[in-house]
């Protein structure tokens, strides 16, 4: 049995959610599996020793990664970069078979591209519109890209374009990184 650490930043709580189906998976296949936010895990130690394989995983928002996610993979590379690890992305423009792989969404490569970390195996996933949960800045802004990516603009439109069964096979998958 294997043990596994889901790192993951998460602003409307979509990214979470990835997380835990992943979690979800890990444990259904026999395994442990832990999830905890990069917010907690830059205030509280995290037990690396305790773990098998490490998962970040992060939104793409406005085009970029939140700071402290990139922060913290910046102060914890050497932590990550010791053991298996994976990282994820969330992000709308995935919605596209050509945005959804790691060769084609610029996302990830922009990711690979800033961080210091350099990890072993990645994964692109299929974020969620979700205009009603958004505050009037976001939802302009976000509608101002879809607008430019062929997307949904209607402010009450709630669209998961998740693939749930994509995140499980991801979450098998990772069972098999970790040896």
């Amino acid at each position: 049995m294997k043990r596994f650490l889901i790192l993951y930043m998460s602003r409307g709580g979509h990214t979470a959610r990835v997380a835990r189906v992943i979690m979800d998976t890990v444990r259904e296949q026999g395994h442990q599996c832990d999830m905890m936010d990069i917010v907690e895990a830059t205030h509280e130690p995290v037990a690396w020793d305790s773990y098998d394989a490490v998962v970040l995983g992060a939104p793409v928002l406005y085009g970029n990664y939140d700071k402290r996610f990139m922060q913290f993979v910046a102060d914890h590379k050497e932590l990550i970069q010791a053991k298996p690890n994976s990282f994820f992305n969330l992000s709308v423009v995935a919605r596209t078979p050509e945005k959804s792989t790691v060769e084609g969404n610029r996302y990830m490569q922009k990711f690979l591209e800033l961080s210091p970390w350099k990890p072993q195996d990645l994964k692109v996933i299929a974020g969620k519109v979700d205009y009603p949960s958004w505050g009037t800045l976001d939802t302009l802004m976000i509608q101002m890209i879809m607008k430019m990516t062929d997307g949904p603009t209607d402010k009450n439109s709630v669209i998961d374009y998740t693939d749930w069964e994509d995140v499980k096979a991801y979450g098998r998958h990772l069972i098999t990184l970790a040896g």
